[in-house]
């Protein structure tokens, strides 16, 4: 049973699946032992004494001999991994652990009873002999069982096992039963005849609410049933996970000590691959923070947000449709909007294939827009080939970048410090690439004006230059121009 949350975490231990899984059965087979040794020792002590409420006790001792054997079963069955035939583990034995554990509890309960009542109904006078002896076990069943009762609670909190939960409950009626046990011979001490069986009839009715207390949450976990406050906290952190537009359902259900289940989320649609599955993991990791070992499957689901643009929509149309595009610009014409943008296709396709794609992307973008949408698309050749080339001459280099310093003094704008000028020969021309620096306060779009002037500049006088491409780098403050 996972721990239960009410004003107050119970901390999991962290430490690997290998690790709880000794942790549990070590703690299942020291309790196997703890019972052999106080079973032996209250069936002594009710022979000499001829207590029926201590028999009782002693019967119940047999009982949780098997009881307590079939706790170490279970944890040893339910720390196997997933198979081919159990795809959410083995898990549930403990839940069936704990079902026999409160079908073992009510049927003690109600034996208990009606050997007590029969000792009433036929006013049978009760010969029960206290010795200290006697009293020395009760004390030193009691001590045991407290200090199983803790062990095991403790250990069923950090591991998350519904069985040793199941066996703690049992511990517990233990505990209290021996007390009502020494209680009733201390009664026959002081002379209250039915003092045995009055104690019998009350560790009957402990034992039936301890039965119940326990049924009822195994039957909640056997029925899937969500552990309190769980949903609250596993959505509350989602909620919270940056990415994360909104939660649409989660469904988590407790298996073996740890939940299972699934949540579906919805993200923008415009976002990559790669920064959905980076949400995943952000999700994994808040749910392993507040409930460590789940195991909850994410399902993400792209939704429209609201502040997503009317650009972001365009490039998620060609994303999806696999077609690459750029400049793209959209206007405002009245009622309606205008959009165009450059299409990229393979330089060798017939162009009434690639006009046919371009008309595919132009219906996708009018009816994410309306009908009344004005597209229109500027096909361009994609290279999708590599071209060989090498290094021009020093005196190129030197030319051209003593050119893009001439027209970047000349233009007297923000471009100054042209520096890293490499020029490679290519077959279709020469292909620049430069450095420069920009006032780190100025806006891109006039850099990008500024750059354009220069290179346009260039490229006249210099017609072998079939491309430029710059890099704008911010000015340091201070330095002289």
């Amino acid at each position: 049973m996972t721990a239960m949350h009410d004003g107050t975490e119970t901390a999991r231990i962290r430490a690997t699946p290998a690790e709880i899984a000794q942790i549990k059965q070590r703690a299942a087979i020291l309790s196997v032992m703890a019972t052999l040794l106080l079973t032996g020792a209250k069936i002594v002590g009710a022979i000499l004494s001829g207590s029926l409420a201590l028999l009782t006790d002693a019967l119940q001792g047999l009982i949780d001999v098997g009881s307590t054997l079939f706790t170490w079963f279970a944890v040893r069955v339910a720390d196997k991994p997933a198979d081919d035939e159990h795809h959410y583990g083995h898990g549930k034995v403990e839940a069936l652990a704990a079902l026999v554990e409160t079908a073992i509890l009510f049927t003690l309960a109600g034996a208990i009873l009606w050997e007590a009542g029969s000792r009433l109904w036929a006013g049978l006078v009760e010969h029960v002999q206290v010795t200290p002896l006697v009293i020395g076990i009760m004390l030193l069943s009691m001590t045991v069982d407290a200090i199983r009762w803790r062990s095991l609670t403790r250990v069923a909190k950090e591991t998350g096992s519904e069985a040793l939960s199941a066996e703690a409950t049992h511990f517990s009626a233990d505990f209290v039963g021996s007390a009502l046990v020494l209680a009733g011979l201390v009664g026959v001490w002081y002379g209250v005849a039915r003092a045995d069986t009055i104690a019998a009839f009350a560790v009957a009715a402990f034992t039936a609410l301890s039965a119940y207390r326990l049924g009822r949450r195994t039957l909640d976990t056997l029925l899937d049933a969500a552990p309190r406050g769980a949903s609250e906290r596993l959505r509350e952190a989602a909620e919270a996970v940056p990415g994360v537009v909104g939660v649409n359902w989660l469904k988590i259900r407790p298996t073996g000590g740890r939940i299972n289940g699934e949540i579906g989320i919805s993200v923008s649609r415009t976002l990559p691959l790669e920064r959905v599955a980076a949400i995943r993991e952000a999700l994994g990791a808040a749910f392993q923070a507040i409930e460590p070992g789940a195991e909850i499957a994410v399902t993400t689901d792209p939704v429209q947000v609201d502040d997503e643009t009317a650009l972001e929509r365009v490039l998620l149309i060609a994303l999806k449709l696999k077609i690459p595009v750029h400049h793209v610009t959209v206007h405002s014409i009245g009622q309606r909007l205008s959009v165009s943008l450059d299409m990229e296709v393979e330089a060798s396709l017939p162009l009434g294939q690639a006009h046919e794609i371009a008309s595919r992307l132009e219906a996708a973008i009018r009816a994410e827009f309306g009908g009344e949408t004005e597209v229109e698309t500027h096909i361009e050749p994609m290279e999708t080939s590599t071209h060989s080339g090498h290094d021009a001459a020093w005196d190129t280099v030197e030319d051209i970048g003593k050119a893009l310093a001439a027209e970047a003094t000349q233009l007297g704008g923000p471009i100054h410090d042209i520096h890293g000028v490499r020029v490679r020969q290519t077959m279709n021309g020469l292909v620049v690439n430069y450095h420069c620096r920009v006032d780190p306060a100025l806006d891109v779009a006039s850099v990008h004006a500024a750059v354009d002037q220069i290179e346009r500049a260039v490229r006249i006088a210099r017609p072998q230059v079939c491309r430029l491409v710059s890099h704008a780098e911010p000015a340091i403050r201070g330095a002289a121009s």
